[in-house]
């Protein structure tokens, strides 16, 4: 019988530059909300990039005031993780008018630290395609996948880990090496069974201007 896959997404928050003086304060929400912050980093996107990032949108008539606030300060970005975190992220910000968001769901964030359909605060991706094209154009080296929790990750513990931990525990029992803790973390590292190989390649450039 197969067990039911519980997966835990990753999706992009971007708390825009309207709402960046109250950063600490979403960051804080979201880590209340059941959401891990798995990567973090606050920069100022070009009009070109601000151009790009909304691809998704050319030819609409919001597009430019889109872009163009964007691009008018720093930005937080922030790869955000939990089960579902896409539906629960969108349910989170609430309605992209702010003004209609604070009728209908007055306590959203956008409701709370937006200003309108432009200025709503903060950004999430719709879907897990634009959440993985966007997480990789803002965290260039990122790989974006689900990945399993509940019974499959016990499946996955039990097929893949926990024989190599029986092994080196094995090791230990007989060696009984003076810091037990550091001498596993050695044979882990000489021992791991998944050891990438490492090779050149050429790194994608990550985006400027940094903070």
């Amino acid at each position: 019988m197969e067990s039911s896959r519980v997966l835990v997404e990753c999706t992009l928050a971007l708390i825009k530059p309207d709402a960046v003086d109250k950063e600490i304060e979403i960051e804080e929400i979201v880590l209340q909300s059941g959401f891990c912050i798995l990567q973090r980093r606050k920069l100022q996107l070009s009009p070109e990039q601000a151009s790009e990032f909304y691809s998704q949108h050319s030819g609409k008539m919001v597009f430019p005031s889109l872009t163009t606030h964007l691009c008018s300060g720093p930005i937080v970005a922030l790869l955000l993780a939990r089960e579902s975190a896409i539906t629960h992220w969108k349910e989170l910000l609430g309605p992209a008018d702010s003004e209609k968001a604070r009728e209908t769901h007055p306590t959203c964030l956008r409701a709370i630290y937006g200003t309108d359909k432009v200025r709503n605060g903060l950004h999430g991706s719709d879907c897990f395609n634009m959440a993985e094209r966007e997480i990789t154009f803002i965290f260039p080296n990122t790989k974006v996948e689900p990945f399993p929790s509940g019974q499959a990750a016990e499946d996955y513990l039990s097929k893949y880990v926990n024989p190599t931990l029986l092994q080196a525990l094995t090791h230990i029992c007989k060696l009984k090496p003076h810091n037990p803790v550091v001498w596993l973390a050695d044979w882990l590292l000489a021992n791991n069974p998944n050891r990438p190989s490492v090779q050149e390649s050429s790194v994608k450039a990550s985006l400027e201007c940094d903070f």
